[in-house]
């Protein structure tokens, strides 16, 4: 599990890109600090979602819109303790963006280096990232409707 040593007094948001087999979850705050990122089995995901809002102070979960969204945000619904603000976010592109953000957090060593980046596969599962994404673009979402008021 990799948590960061700091825990954030100010509400975080839940990343979570659901999948058939394994998720994505990852934690992070308004400051866009990023305080926790793992990848899950499926059926591990709602017992995590549920340890991490014991841990953190989770205002909000973000996932992702494409194929299983319907059907975990009912499971979620109804299978968390407490009820959570559930918002969707357009994941188009996301496990492409993904890949090139994994290179950006551990770059390549050794012969991997030699490799055209198109041809990078990275070494684990990033549905992690993509969940680190998915609040991205949320927070972008909120930004750029911030300034549009402003305006």
């Amino acid at each position: 599990m990799a948590f960061s040593e700091f825990s954030p007094t100010q509400p975080v948001i839940l990343g979570f890109d659901p999948g058939k087999d394994k998720c994505g979850l990852a934690v992070i705050g308004l400051d866009r600090q990023l305080y926790y990122h793992q990848v899950v089995p499926a059926k591990e995901a709602i017992a995590t979602i549920e340890t991490l809002r014991q841990r953190f102070p989770v205002s909000l979960l973000v996932m992702g819109d494409q194929t299983t969204a319907k059907r975990w945000k009912q499971q979620l619904y109804q299978e968390l303790a407490e009820p959570l603000n559930i918002i969707l976010v357009n994941e188009r592109y996301s496990t492409l963006e993904a890949r090139d953000r994994y290179w950006q957090m551990y770059p390549p060593q050794g012969l991997t280096k030699l490799l055209p980046k198109g041809m990078r596969q990275p070494p684990r599962p990033i549905d992690d990232i993509v969940a680190i994404l998915l609040i991205e673009r949320y927070l972008n979402r909120l930004t750029e409707s911030a300034m549009k008021s402003e305006g």
